[in-house]
């Protein structure tokens, strides 16, 4: 089942009681939203084109081929700065994998805010 979202969309891969694999698109020119975590870590691993990773306010360039791993709590987004789509790979692990487990810092589409969860 695909999932669309104002920055492209992602499908489930894979759903268990201790991960969830998803393959997600991000649309040229757009971003996910700057957002952490409270109970997953996730491991990201570009499959195609090239990603800007804001973690925990460094920007990192990643690469098709690399990963990059996003500790529990730990600020991320992700934005695509080129003109082709960028895929990747994001595996989740930890004790829950709901989409309310989105703490969310900063959107660029109008979505909620979690500013009184922004203590850490």
């Amino acid at each position: 089942m695909i999932e669309e979202r104002p920055w492209g969309f992602y499908e489930i891969l894979l759903e268990t009681g201790y991960t969830k694999v998803k393959q997600i698109t991000v649309n040229p020119g757009q971003k996910l939203s700057y957002q952490y975590h409270l109970k997953r870590k996730e491991f990201w691993t570009i499959v195609k084109g090239t990603a800007t990773i804001i973690l925990d306010d460094e920007n990192i360039l990643v690469f098709q081929g690399e990963s990059i791993n996003i500790p529990l709590r730990a600020k991320h987004r992700i934005i695509n700065e080129t003109a082709e789509p960028i895929i990747f790979i994001e595996v989740q692990t930890g004790s829950y994998f709901g989409e309310d487990d989105i703490i969310r810092i900063d959107d660029e589409y109008g979505r909620e805010i979690n500013i009184s969860n922004l203590s850490r």
